[in-house]
């Protein structure tokens, strides 16, 4: 499956909808990346391509944590590299975790009713295929 970059200014129109699903999962696919410690934003632009071929650009995900520090969600801490800048680490906070949770369910609820209504989408093409 072919990944899809934001922030590209030639997506084709039909490519469009999947980038603005993809857009709607934002939120939900930063929080999961946090879910086990901090990081630091490059680190969950790294995390989000590797487990969800999300590819983000600094220009998007710095935004998304700031919006989630300013309501809560996130906590921020800048911390000295040994070499290096600093390094500005994002964690959860309980409120973070609550709506992870919160949205991981209603995120396997609707992705498993959806399934459903679709099936029989996939399943008409597979036969098409096979024709």
């Amino acid at each position: 499956m072919a990944q899809l970059q934001f922030n590209t200014p030639d997506l084709e129109v039909t490519d469009k909808w999947e980038a603005q699903m993809r857009k709607g999962c934002l939120e939900m696919a930063v929080l999961a990346s946090l879910w086990h410690g901090r990081l630091y934003g490059l680190e969950i632009l790294r995390v989000l391509e590797r487990d969800s071929r999300l590819v983000l650009s600094e220009g998007t995900i710095y935004p998304i944590l700031n919006r989630l520090r300013v309501e809560g969600l996130v906590q921020a801490q800048w911390v000295e590299a040994e070499a290096g800048h600093p390094r500005k680490y994002y964690e959860l906070t309980q409120n973070g975790r609550e709506r992870a949770t919160r949205m991981a369910e209603t995120w396997t609820e609707f992705s498993a009713a959806l399934g459903r209504l679709i099936g029989p989408v996939l399943k008409d093409k597979e036969l098409e295929r096979a024709l």
